[in-house]
């Protein structure tokens, strides 16, 4: 069976993480397909033998440098996209997790180009990608 994220025979596990701190949340710039230059949250595939969480908190700190603290699920998105045949190219199921830092200095790392903190009044001001939208939207956070 294909564990290829492109066109894969199953959907494949993902986390996402939305770290807050105090009024702002951290966006990541995406190095990597689906969504490269687009801005996001953290978050990556769940490997074998790891829980949700241990996932989140492990993306959390390869992409931004970060040790954080899961503080709650947020809900899941199923993140779809079709090719120009129509044929599924990418479909993942991620389940986001809102976190807040414990430790650790925040840089870019790994599948991010760029991280920053932002105030939700801004998000407008970032080219968003379709799942971090929906999250928003979930959620109710201004966006």
């Amino acid at each position: 069976m294909s564990t290829s994220r492109e066109y894969p025979n199953r959907p494949i596990i993902g986390v996402g993480i939305l770290i807050q701190n105090a009024s702002k949340y951290l966006l990541i710039k995406r190095a990597a397909e689906p969504d490269k230059g687009l801005w996001s949250i953290p978050g990556g595939l769940v490997q074998v033998g790891e829980t949700l969480k241990q996932a989140a908190i492990r993306e959390a700190k390869e992409e931004t440098g970060l040790n954080v603290k899961i503080i709650k699920e947020l809900g899941y998105i199923d993140k779809i996209q079709h090719d120009e045949k129509g044929k599924v190219k990418y479909h993942f199921v991620i389940i986001d997790f809102l976190a807040e830092v414990i430790s650790g200095i925040m840089v870019a790392d790994d599948d991010a180009l760029e991280a920053l903190w932002v105030e939700p009044k801004d998000f407008k001001s970032y080219n968003l990608t379709v799942s971090l939208i929906q999250l928003f939207k979930i959620i109710n956070l201004n966006n």
